[in-house]
């Protein structure tokens, strides 16, 4: 039976010690028993951390200081492009001059010289862009050339970014990338093959999916109300009939990248080929053969061919050097014929 005395009486030195040391251990072995729990709950955190790290790293980069981000607007803004590293000017586009003149009056214009339509409500850039048109045509790259052109901040969406097997993480992700692009504004929220994202909705449609489409148009929708907000969604899509009607109303902006003709042909080949040794005739003749491909196809055909026609030219030279040493040798050795 323990007395009352025992419980009134100072501490030891050692039993202090002793007390320190254990609770020590005890604090120690419950933190890491939570973080376990934690990251056995939740796999992907070791994801989000390293998301944050590069958002962190990004930001620095493209300049952006004293901005707070939340833990949901770090995760999008890990799909940040730094604009000094797209080195995609307009004078790498070929063949597309109607559809970049549009661009620059439309989209850049209003947004490098704000000052001027600032108290004008319809010259203002449009909240949406879609580029359509087949496969390898170069709506990507314009979408970069336009970002870098007007000097925006180019968030490189990935659908994948938005979803999340949490209820209800999607919809604050979704909240996220409009509240970040308003931080950083002026900017472009790129979503490449926006179809596979924003097709037409049914009665199908997962409930989480439903609800994250919905709140991604009533923040788009939004955009609207401040006259004053350079945030430009900008879709590409080989396949818009896909696309939801809703999507559509919500960008007006339009352009068809279509297959080049015949002129714009020869254009691309003289992009790519400027630096080749090709001769003009040659040249002038060869968009006549194409029977139209896109300018991913002209340029992969033109990286192809002469790969092809190294090789051919390295086995003939090693065909002809055999032969001439097997002669050399059947001169020295007679015996070898």
């Amino acid at each position: 039976m323990v007395h009352a005395e025992a419980f009134s009486r100072p501490l030891s030195r050692n039993e202090v010690v002793g007390l320190i040391f254990r609770l020590t251990i005890f604090g120690a072995v419950t933190y890491f028993t939570i973080k376990w729990m934690v990251d056995a709950i939740d796999p992907t955190r070791k994801q989000k951390v390293e998301a944050q790290k590069q958002a962190e790293k990004l930001m620095k980069q493209i300049g952006v200081k004293n901005v707070k981000l939340t833990e949901y607007e770090m995760s999008i803004a890990a799909h940040l492009v730094d604009p000094l590293s797209m080195h995609v000017t307009w004078s790498d586009i070929a063949g597309l001059d109607d559809v970049i003149t549009d661009l620059k009056d439309t989209v850049i214009l209003p947004i490098k010289k704000k000052y001027l339509f600032e108290n004008s409500r319809l010259l203002q850039p449009p909240k949406g862009v879609l580029l359509y048109g087949p496969p390898g045509c170069g709506k990507t790259l314009i979408a970069k050339a336009t970002a870098k052109e007007a000097g925006c901040r180019f968030i490189n969406l990935q659908p994948s970014t938005l979803t999340d097997k949490w209820y209800g993480e999607s919809q604050k992700l979704a909240a996220a990338v409009f509240s970040l692009a308003i931080k950083l504004q002026p900017s472009i929220i790129f979503i490449d093959e926006i179809d596979s994202f924003l097709r037409n909705r049914s009665s199908t449609d997962h409930e989480a999916t439903a609800m994250m489409k919905a709140q991604f148009m009533s923040l788009w929708d939004g955009l609207d109300t401040d006259y004053n907000c350079q945030v430009i969604v900008m879709g590409a899509t080989n396949r818009p009939q896909d696309l939801d009607s809703a999507i559509m109303r919500r960008m007006p902006t339009r352009f068809h990248i279509n297959q080049p003709a015949l002129k714009q042909r020869e254009a691309i080949l003289k992009l790519i080929l400027k630096n080749e040794n090709v001769s003009s005739s040659w040249l002038h003749g060869c968009p006549q053969c194409s029977p139209g491909p896109a300018q991913g196809v002209v340029c992969e055909v033109m990286c192809q061919g002469p790969v092809l026609r190294t090789w051919e030219s390295f086995v003939a030279l090693g065909v002809a050097a055999i032969k001439g040493l097997h002669g050399l040798l059947c001169e020295q050795e007679p015996w070898l014929v």
